[in-house]
C-alpha cells in the first residue's frame, strides 16, 4: 500500500514538473498551447507506466479509486483564486489553458478527467474478469498516441476541416480529417501490438472494426472530450470482439 501512495506523489511532482516547463516555452517562448497541451497529454497516459516499473504495487479496485482520486484532486490546484494569486500555478496553467477554449478550460478538463475515469474502471474490471487486461494499454495507446498527434497534426497538416460541438457553449470548433487520421492508424499498431491476445478471427475483427470505432469515437466527440468516448466505444468494440 505504501508504494501505491509512493508512487501517486511521485507521480504528482513529475507530471507538475512537466507541466511548469510547458508553461515556461508557452509564456517565454511562444510555443502553441495545442503542443504543450498535447506533450501533457502523452507524460499522464505513460509516466504511470514507467513510475510503476519503479514502485511497483497491486492492482485492485481500491487502487484504481485511489488513482482516480489523486487525479481529479490535482486539478484544484488550478482553481482561479489560486492559479491567480500563486505565480507557479499560473506558469503551470498556461500549458494547458488554449486561448479559444477560455472561459471554460478547467471545466472542460475536469469534466473529461471525471467521465473517462468513471467510464475506464469498470472496462478495468470486464477486462480482468475476462482475462484480457491487454485491452486497457490498447485503448490508452489509441487515446495517448492517436488522440495525441491528431491535434498537432491537424494544426500542421490539417487541409480537410470539419465542425464539433463543444459542452457548456454553442461555440463550435475545428477538427481535420488528417487530425483524425492519426487515430485510424495508430488503431492498426496498438492492435498489432497486441496480436498474439487475438484468436485468428478475433484479430480480423479487431484490425477491421477497433480503427473504425476509434476514429469515429474521437471525429464525434465534444471538443476537450475525445478520451471518454474513445475508452467507451473502443473499448466496448473490445469487448464485443473478445466474444467471437
Amino acid at each position: 500500500m505504501s508504494n501505491l501512495f509512493i508512487n501517486q506523489f511521485s507521480e504528482f511532482i513529475l507530471i507538475h514538473v512537466i507541466v511548469f516547463l510547458e508553461g515556461l516555452l508557452v509564456l517565454k517562448l511562444n510555443w502553441k498551447v495545442n503542443y504543450t497541451r498535447k506533450i501533457n497529454h502523452f507524460f499522464v497516459f505513460f509516466s504511470p507506466y514507467l513510475l510503476k516499473t519503479i514502485f511497483p504495487f497491486e492492482e485492485t479496485l481500491y487502487s484504481q479509486i485511489i488513482i482516480a482520486l489523486v487525479g481529479l484532486s490535482t486539478l484544484m490546484i488550478y482553481l482561479k483564486p489560486i492559479r491567480e494569486n500563486i505565480k507557479i500555478v499560473t506558469i503551470m496553467f498556461a500549458a494547458f489553458d488554449r486561448p479559444e477554449d477560455r472561459p471554460h478550460t478547467l471545466k472542460w478538463l475536469f469534466t473529461q478527467y471525471l467521465v473517462t475515469y468513471i467510464v475506464a474502471v469498470p472496462l478495468w474490471l470486464l477486462f480482468d474478469r475476462l482475462g484480457h487486461t491487454e485491452a486497457i494499454p490498447i485503448i490508452i495507446l489509441i487515446n495517448a498516441i492517436g488522440d495525441g498527434l491528431a491535434e498537432p497534426v491537424g494544426i500542421r497538416w490539417g487541409k480537410h476541416k470539419y465542425k464539433v460541438k463543444a459542452l457548456f457553449t454553442k461555440t463550435t470548433y475545428t477538427r481535420s480529417l488528417e487530425g483524425s487520421a492519426c487515430v485510424f492508424f495508430v488503431s492498426f499498431f496498438a492492435i498489432a501490438a497486441y496480436y498474439n491476445s487475438f484468436t485468428p478471427y478475433q484479430l480480423i475483427a479487431a484490425f477491421i472494426a477497433v480503427p473504425i470505432v476509434s476514429t469515429l469515437a474521437e471525429a464525434k466527440s465534444p471538443h476537450t472530450w475525445d478520451s471518454p468516448f474513445i475508452f467507451l466505444f473502443t473499448g466496448i468494440s473490445l469487448l464485443l470482439i473478445y466474444q467471437i
